[in-house]
């Protein structure tokens, strides 16, 4: 195994568990948080949970749970070559999606604004809920109680308000400090997995064509090589050979660059890193196509009727079972009632909880069950 660099995340500079635990046999501090993650049920409840398309529409189709394991690939692979701690970049990948909501940023749109009076709703901040409180799995502490710094990776985003009550984790949002180099890989190579697992998916479905995409700069580059290499493929492999090339020169570049940022800043400690600006990132030129691609994806994909369509329905259904669990606690599953019945924000929180803890196909049963009247729904 290559030696970490001094600025890497190790157990030597790790600010530890939150509860304290004997250290772990035969693995890393950090292999342990990924171990938790997978054998999670936030991390189970992901193969039904959607990136675009409604999870029964078609099974080839992209899931929470096979993006997350594309962008803990992506981000081992670039971890690898800088000589971060490829463990805890996987660990951030695995879990970085735990709190979305079923149907995608559609329900999370949706909760969120159910919740506006109750301090409103983020995937990320539900992703560290639920690594801290919402898994019930080990008998001395509430959560998976992972690593500071895995659970730092995990809240990407965060508000100055959201900050103020997050403790430790909210600090450098307040304090204008960057988190770990492995944190910041695992974010980018979210970006750079769904990005062209998307282009995969939207040709796929057929939403959105190759003579379209050949008008975005970092799909014709690629488009025209395979095209002229390899004349007579078939379009399923010249869509695949693309996406691949798109997704390597991505990599490669974000390689290339970080390490010359890093470099740059004469790095020996991770309190360097804190303090450093952001240095994982594209270079100018890769930025900007990267950037026009999320703009086509946007739309020409996002808002492709059919997919505004499957998105107007999965809100209904989410502003309807919040509706019908604020009103009366007592529909919800027994385990939630007590908590629920404490006050108005209380049972806000709980019933959010619940919701989002929902995988697509149990969202479109259960609001069945409590809105159809027709026999087989009771």
């Amino acid at each position: 195994m290559t030696e970490l660099a001094s600025y890497a995340v190790s157990e030597v500079n790790s600010r530890g568990r939150r509860y304290a635990e004997a250290s772990p046999s035969g693995r890393s501090e950090f292999q342990r948080d990924r171990d938790r993650i997978i054998h999670s049920g936030a991390f189970r409840r992901l193969e039904y949970k959607t990136q675009v398309f409604v999870n029964h529409e078609g099974d080839l189709f992209r899931t929470r749970l096979t993006h997350s394991i594309e962008v803990a690939q992506i981000a081992r692979s670039i971890a690898r070559r800088l000589n971060l701690n490829e463990d805890l970049a996987e660990a951030i990948s695995l879990a970085h999606d735990l709190g979305h909501t079923p149907f995608g940023h559609a329900g999370q749109d949706a909760l969120n604004g159910c919740m506006k009076a109750y301090g409103g709703f983020e995937h990320n901040l539900q992703s560290v809920r639920v690594v801290d409180i919402l898994e019930e799995r080990y008998a001395t502490f509430d959560g998976l109680n992972l690593c500071f710094e895995t659970r730092e990776g995990i809240l990407k985003h965060c508000s100055a308000l959201h900050a103020t009550q997050m403790g430790e984790l909210g600090e450098r949002f307040l304090a204008d400090r960057r988190p770990s180099l492995e944190a910041q890989i695992a974010n980018l190579a979210d970006e750079i997995a769904y990005n062209n697992h998307d282009v995969d998916d939207g040709l796929r479905s057929g939403l959105i064509t190759l003579e379209q995409l050949a008008a975005v700069p970092l799909v014709a580059e690629h488009l025209q090589e395979v095209r002229c290499a390899h004349p007579d493929l078939t379009q399923r492999r010249v869509v695949h050979e693309t996406v691949r090339r798109m997704i390597n020169t991505l990599v490669s570049d974000l390689i290339c660059q970080s390490a010359a940022n890093i470099a740059a800043q004469n790095l020996l400690t991770l309190e360097d890193v804190r303090c450093a600006p952001a240095l994982i990132a594209f270079s100018d030129e890769l930025y900007l196509k990267q950037r026009e691609l999320k703009k086509f994806l946007h739309t020409h994909l996002y808002r492709h009727y059919r997919v505004m369509r499957m998105s107007a329905k999965a809100q209904r259904i989410i502003r309807d079972l919040f509706g019908v669990f604020m009103e009366d606690s007592r529909l919800l599953p027994t385990q939630f009632q007590t908590a629920a019945a404490k006050d108005e924000a209380s049972r806000a929180r709980v019933v959010a909880d619940y919701i989002a803890g929902m995988t697509d196909r149990y969202a479109i049963r259960e609001h069945k069950r409590l809105f159809a009247v027709e026999e087989d729904a009771i």
